[in-house]
């Protein structure tokens, strides 16, 4: 069976390329990379993706052995109906790998066409790395290697400011946009780049926080087989997301010209203030997902779905939902109401399997930028304690004990943390301190939170309690004590 490439699929429009893009995975195809095409059909946008790779080169060389090309599965509720549908995207012109084509990076910084630059490298990509040099072929971080493509064009055009950038982060960082400003600005300084270069930077060029919402799976492992007879092609990037969508881009009014989204049927917004769509987003969707994670797979289920549909848990995670989290946000009841509903509807997808180790990675900063505001404010707010959520919090604590029943959990996370609970556990499991003694170390941990948790009345009690009826009874039996159920 053949590779899907321009040979044996239909010859893909050449078209201007204006957007340059950081980053091949299954996301900024899925979301972005789809938007430019119906941009490309809808409207005049006339525009193609170069994609860089932030990291490593494998998945550019294999879109490059597909000429940019990739199927997309959407698949769920679209305008109150199931659908799962499919397309090939042709809106990426190339990939270019930074390691062994560098000098092409450099041309594209001088074609006239090239507008936009969009990125999502995680959230640890936006960083300052003091050791990267702009000889370096390429810069390790990604700011380092947008500064450079910067310079390189601020040299073509001679510090033009017709030919300055409208840069793009998707990471999911508040105020995205400044903070990638604010370190390209330190790698100008810190290169000594020039007064004129980042005068340029100020005058020239635009960075727009933005927000974006999409549940991504990735690559469909587990019906692959079956995808690819359907196709009658080999896809090594196959891609499968939602149906819903939202981006909100914060910049100014003119970009709508320049990226004509209005009447298109996209749900991208863009606004003067981002801030009130990305709390709803980051607390209820994120939220929910971080909070369930543990809670769902000590309880011995696998995936966002059949945790929303569980009998026990479904009704935890609306509860926590509707009466933990959606009551600490500002802005209209109905609306709020009317988009955790949405949410909780979304997790359902029949066509998804989102694994709840796949949300697992990196859970602890998670919880911390998703949940522990939510647990701030609601303590604020009642004097009391979010029992769910502090349930939730007890159970990522033992979750990174690395077990499920017998089973180990392969935790993904930065190795400190990761030391740093096998030690605390390690002690804990040969008895030799008490498990009050963890959740003390653990919540007074400020690099974990950024601030000591034991000052919060009533919370290391509260989680002691719940770690060690997990830890004695299992997260099942735990819940029905949660609930006030006597434990068997």
């Amino acid at each position: 069976m053949q590779r899907l490439n321009k040979h044996n699929y239909k010859q893909a429009a050449v078209r201007p390329e204006k957007i340059l893009q950081f980053g091949e995975g299954n996301f900024l195809r899925a979301f972005v990379d789809w938007q430019v095409q119906v941009l490309n059909e809808k409207t005049d946008f006339n525009g193609s993706v170069v994609v860089v790779q932030p990291r490593g080169s494998e998945k550019i060389e294999r879109l490059n052995q597909q000429d940019g090309l990739f199927t997309l599965f959407l698949q769920g509720m679209k305008d109150g109906k199931p659908v799962d549908e499919h397309m090939v995207i042709e809106s990426i012109s190339r990939g270019i790998n930074l390691f062994t084509n560098y000098e092409q990076y450099k041309e594209l910084a001088g074609k006239q066409d090239m507008r936009f630059i969009i990125s999502n490298t995680t959230e640890a990509g936006i960083v300052f790395d003091p050791e990267d040099r702009l000889e370096d072929r390429p810069p390790r971080s990604f700011p380092g290697k947008l500064t450079a493509f910067l310079y390189y064009r601020f040299q073509a055009f001679s510090g033009d400011d017709s030919y300055g950038c409208i840069m793009i982060p998707c990471e999911l960082i508040e105020n995205n946009g400044e903070k990638l400003k604010e370190v390209v600005l330190q790698y100008a300084n810190h290169w000594n780049l020039g007064d004129e270069f980042i005068n340029w930077i100020h005058d020239a060029n635009t960075f727009c926080s933005s927000l974006v919402d999409r549940i991504v799976p990735g690559f469909p492992l587990d019906s692959i087989d079956e995808k690819t007879a359907a196709l009658g092609y080999k896809d090594e990037l196959m891609v499968v997301g939602e149906q819903y969508h939202l981006w909100v881009i914060e910049g100014p009014d003119w970009i709508k010209d320049e990226l004509p989204v209005a009447g298109t049927g996209l749900n991208t917004l863009i606004v003067d203030d981002l801030t009130p769509y990305r709390v709803r987003k980051v607390r209820i969707l994120n939220g929910a997902h971080t909070a369930m994670t543990p809670v769902s797979y000590l309880y011995g289920l696998d995936t966002v779905e059949e945790s929303v549909k569980h009998q026990e848990l479904g009704v935890f995670i609306k509860e926590l939902v509707d009466h933990e989290i959606v009551p600490t946000l500002d802005g209209s009841p109905e609306e709020l109401a009317a988009f955790s509903n949405e949410v909780l509807n979304r997790f359902m997808n029949p066509y998804i399997k989102h694994y709840l180790l796949s949300i697992s990675l990196n859970s602890i900063s998670k919880f911390a930028a998703r949940n522990l505001p939510t647990l701030l404010d609601y303590v604020n707010q009642t004097a009391t304690l979010p029992k769910r959520l502090v349930f939730s919090l007890s159970c990522l604590l033992y979750f990174y004990r690395g077990k499920r029943g017998n089973q180990d959990i392969q935790l993904q996370d930065n190795p400190e943390i990761l030391q740093f609970f096998q030690a605390l556990w390690g002690k804990a499991d040969q008895h030799e301190f008490h498990i009050e003694d963890l959740v003390k170390n653990v919540l007074a941990n400020k690099q974990l939170w950024a601030m000591d948790l034991t000052s919060i009345p009533g919370l290391v009690s509260a989680v002691t309690t719940n770690l060690l009826n997990i830890k004695q009874f299992g997260v099942k039996e735990a819940l029905k004590e949660l609930y006030g159920t006597s434990i068997k």
